[in-house]
C-alpha cells in the first residue's frame, strides 16, 4: 500500500479567484477555500497579479503603461498581500498560515529542494497550513529564461515553473500527497469545452503506463486558455503526469464547489488515478 506524507496538495487559478463582472475578488470563492482548508493540506494559489492589478486600477482608475513584465511585478507586489489576508481572514483561526514563495531554482537544486520540503512537512504537526506561490515580484523574464537554458545545457530534466500548474505539480513530486487537486473555472476536462455534457468524469487505467497513455488520449481534446499566459487544460494534464507516477490521485474541479464535496465525488469533478 502506497504511503503517503500529505493529504493533499491543492492550486487554484488566477480566474477561478476574480468576479469578472465586477472586476474585483470572488470573495464567496476565497472564503469558501479558506474554510476547508486543514493542517496536513499544502495550498498552491494563483492570483497575486491579477488581484494587484484589480486593486491598483480601483485606487487608481488607471491601468499600468509600462512593460508587460515589469507590470506583472508590480501588481504582483501589490496583491500579494491581499491575498494572504484573505486567506487569513477566512482560516480557521485555530491554525497557522504559512506563505511560501518559490522559483524554478527550488525545484532544481537539490539541498534548496529538500529544504523546502522539511519545511511543507513540518507544517501538519505544528498546526500550519502553507500557502504558495511563484515569486512574481522578484521574477525577471528574460533572467529565468537565461538560467533555465543554462540548466538545459547540463542537465535532461528542467523545472521552469511556467505556472502555479506545474509548480502545484511539483509540490506534490516533492511531499507525496494522497490527493492533488487542481480547482480552476469549469468542472473538469472536456471533450468538447462547449458541450456541458462532454464532461469526462473519470481518466483511468489499472497501472501506471495504461493511465498515462488515457491521459494523453484526453490531451489531445483539450485547447484553448482561460486567459493570456496560461498554458489550459492540455498543460495541467501534462504536469499531473509525474505526480500521478508516484501513486497520487488526481482531480481536476470547479472553484465553486467545496473541497470535501469535490473528494467525495459528489459534484461534478474529472478524477485521474489507476483503477
Amino acid at each position: 500500500m502506497t504511503k503517503f506524507n500529505i493529504e493533499l496538495v491543492g492550486k487554484v487559478g488566477s480566474m477561478a479567484l476574480v468576479n469578472s463582472l465586477h472586476d474585483d475578488i470572488d470573495y464567496n470563492i476565497i472564503a469558501q477555500i479558506s474554510r476547508y482548508l486543514k493542517p496536513g493540506y499544502i495550498w498552491v494559489t494563483s492570483g497575486a497579479a491579477e488581484i494587484g492589478r484589480l486593486d491598483y486600477l480601483k485606487r487608481t482608475g488607471v491601468e499600468l503603461k509600462g512593460d508587460e513584465s515589469d507590470n506583472k511585478t508590480d501588481y504582483s507586489a501589490q496583491g500579494q498581500s491581499i491575498l494572504m489576508q484573505n486567506y487569513r481572514q477566512f482560516m480557521d483561526s485555530r491554525y497557522s498560515l504559512r506563505q511560501f514563495l518559490v522559483e524554478h531554482h527550488h525545484f532544481n537544486d537539490k539541498e534548496k529542494c529538500e529544504y523546502l520540503k522539511r519545511s511543507l512537512l513540518r507544517c501538519p504537526e505544528q498546526g500550519a497550513i502553507p500557502i504558495i506561490n511563484y515569486n512574481d515580484p522578484v521574477n525577471d523574464e528574460e533572467i529565468r529564461k537565461l538560467e533555465i537554458q543554462t540548466l538545459k545545457s547540463t542537465r535532461k530534466k528542467v523545472v521552469e515553473c511556467i505556472d502555479n500548474d506545474e509548480t502545484a505539480s511539483q509540490i506534490a513530486c516533492l511531499v507525496k500527497p494522497k490527493y492533488l487537486l487542481i480547482l480552476t473555472s469549469v468542472n473538469g476536462i472536456y471533450t468538447d469545452i462547449n458541450q456541458k455534457n462532454t464532461l469526462v468524469e473519470e481518466i483511468c487505467g489499472k497501472n501506471i503506463d495504461e493511465l498515462i497513455s488515457a491521459i494523453e488520449y484526453y490531451q489531445n481534446f483539450c485547447d484553448g486558455k482561460s486567459r493570456k499566459g496560461s498554458n489550459g487544460a492540455r498543460a495541467k494534464l501534462e504536469y499531473i503526469k509525474e505526480p500521478i507516477k508516484l501513486g497520487t490521485t488526481a482531480i481536476i474541479a470547479n472553484s465553486k464547489f467545496r473541497i470535501p464535496d469535490i473528494l467525495a465525488g459528489i459534484v461534478p469533478r474529472t478524477i485521474i488515478h489507476i483503477r
